[in-house]
C-alpha cells in the first residue's frame, strides 16, 4: 500500500491542485457541468525518491534482440501510438505529420501533412486511416494518404480511434464514446455513462472482438458494447473506487482490456485485474494488482507491469501468479508485449529488455534512441513495433 505522506508528494508531482481548484470551482458551475477534470496519465516517477532511473540491471544474455528497422517520425507524446494493419503501420505527431510505412521493410511509403494539430495516434484497417483533434475533428484518410472525410465529436480526442467491420470508435474526453460511419464519419451510435469527479486520462481505448467493442471506463468497469449498434452487452466491475480523497477513490480502467476466446479481462489504477466471461459477463477470477499500462496473453499467462514497476506472470484460468520480476522497477518499465517466445518491456531510457516468458528472468537487452515508448508495444509478427518520445518508430526481433 501507499502511505498518505507519498500521496501527498505526488500530488505536488502531478501538480493536481489547480486541477482540483478548477474541479471544485466547475462544480458550482451548471453552464460547464459536463467537463471532466482528468490527470494525465502519470509516470512511474512516482515511485522512485529520485528521477534518474535504476541501474540496468545484470543478467546472462541468451537472447539477441535486433532492430529490424528504424523511421524518424516525430517527437510525440503519451497517446500516439501507431497503428498496425496486416500490411502496414501508420505513425503520426501531434504537428499533423501523418505516415504509412512497410512493415517489412521499415520503407515510407507516404507522408503527408494532416493541416490540423493531432491529440492521439492512428486507428486503421484495411480500408481506413484515422486521427483526431483536440478540438474534436476526426480525420479520415484511404491507405493511400488521401483526405476521405472530416467529422466532429464533442470534446477532445483522448486515444487512437479503433477502425473495424465499417464503424469508427473515438473516445473523447468528456467521456463519450462514438461509434461513427467509416464510409461518410456520421454518427450511428453513442454511449456515454457518468464519470467520477476526477479520472486519469484514458489513451487505451477498446479491444474489438466477434462483433463487440470491450472498453474500460473511469470508475473502473470492463463494457461489453455491441459495435455495430453502441447497445450495453454486460459490464463488469474490475476495480470498486474507495478511500477518503478524490485523488484516492480513482479506480480508472486506462488501458485496452485483452479478450481472447473464453474471456475478457482488464486492469485498473488503484484497483485489480480481472476477467469476465466474454458473452455473460460473469466473473471468472480477479486479483489485487494496480497498474496504467496494458495487459498481454500468452498460452498461459496473462502479462502485465504493475504501478511499481514490477511485470507479473498470472495464470489465465485463475489469476494465480506464476512468477514476478521486480529487478527493472526502477527502469520504469512499459507495459509488456509478446515477442516471439519472448516477453517485453521498453524502459524509461529506450532500452527493450526481453523476459523468458516461464519464469521471468532477464535474458536479452539493446539499446535504442533513449527516449520511453509513448505506449505498451504493438506486434507485427515476432517483432515488437513502437513509437517513442524522441520521435523514432522501430521494428525490434529477437533471435
Amino acid at each position: 500500500m501507499i502511505d498518505a505522506n507519498s500521496r501527498r508528494g505526488r500530488l505536488n508531482g502531478w501538480r493536481l491542485a489547480g486541477v482540483l481548484a478548477a474541479s471544485l470551482t466547475v462544480a458550482g458551475c451548471s453552464s460547464l457541468s459536463s467537463w471532466i477534470p482528468t490527470i494525465p496519465v502519470p509516470s512511474f516517477d512516482w515511485f522512485s525518491s529520485s528521477k534518474k532511473p535504476g541501474p540496468l540491471p545484470e543478467f546472462k544474455a541468451t537472447a539477441n534482440p535486433q532492430v529490424a528497422w528504424q523511421v524518424t517520425v516525430g517527437k510525440a507524446a503519451r497517446g500516439f501510438t501507431p497503428a498496425v494493419t496486416r500490411d502496414a503501420i501508420y505513425a503520426a505527431t501531434a504537428t499533423g505529420t501523418l505516415l504509412r510505412v512497410d512493415p517489412a521493410s521499415g520503407q515510407t511509403v507516404w507522408r503527408i501533412e494532416a493541416a490540423k494539430r493531432l491529440s492521439a495516434g492512428v486507428g486503421a484497417d484495411a480500408t481506413l486511416v484515422t486521427v483526431g483533434t483536440d478540438k474534436g475533428d476526426v480525420l479520415a484518410f484511404t491507405p493511400e494518404g488521401k483526405p476521405l472525410w472530416q467529422a466532429k465529436v464533442t470534446s477532445e480526442v483522448v486515444g487512437p480511434p479503433k477502425v473495424a467491420e465499417g464503424i469508427v470508435v473515438v473516445w473523447s474526453g468528456d467521456g463519450k464514446v462514438f461509434g461513427l460511419s467509416g464510409a461518410d464519419g456520421k454518427t450511428k451510435w453513442v454511449y456515454q455513462r457518468t464519470n467520477p469527479p476526477l479520472t486519469v486520462r484514458n489513451y487505451g481505448g477498446g479491444t474489438v472482438s466477434r462483433g463487440g467493442l470491450f472498453v474500460g471506463t473511469a470508475g473502473g468497469k470492463l463494457v461489453a458494447l455491441d459495435l455495430a449498434t453502441g447497445n450495453v452487452g454486460w459490464e463488469g466491475n474490475v476495480a470498486t473506487p474507495k478511500g477518503a480523497t478524490e485523488l484516492e477513490r480513482i479506480a480508472d480502467v486506462t488501458s485496452a482490456p485483452v479478450v481472447e476466446q473464453a474471456q475478457a479481462c482488464a486492469v485498473a489504477f488503484q484497483g485489480r485485474i480481472a476477467c469476465f466471461e466474454v458473452v455473460r459477463g460473469t466473473l471468472n477470477w480477479s486479483r489485487d494488482l494496480s497498474s496504467l499500462e496494458g495487459l498481454a496473453i500468452g498460452a498461459r499467462y496473462i502479462f502485465l507491469t504493475d504501478d511499481r514497476g514490477a511485470v507479473h506472470a498470472l495464470d489465465k484460468a485463475t489469476g494465480a501468479s506464476a512468477w514476478k520480476q521486480d529487478k527493472l522497477a526502477q527502469r520504469r518499465p512499459s507495459g509488456p508485449q509478446l515477442v516471439g517466445e519472448y516477453l517485453a518491456v521498453v524502459d524509461v531510457e529506450g532500452y527493450l529488455h526481453i523476459l523468458d516468458r516461464n519464469d521471468g528472468s532477464l535474458v536479452g537487452r539493446i539499446a535504442t534512441d533513449g527516449t520511453p515508448a509513448t505506449a505498451q508495444p504493438a506486434t507485427f509478427g515476432d517483432n515488437a513495433i513502437w513509437q517513442s518520445t524522441g520521435g523514432t518508430l522501430l521494428s525490434v526481433g529477437v533471435r
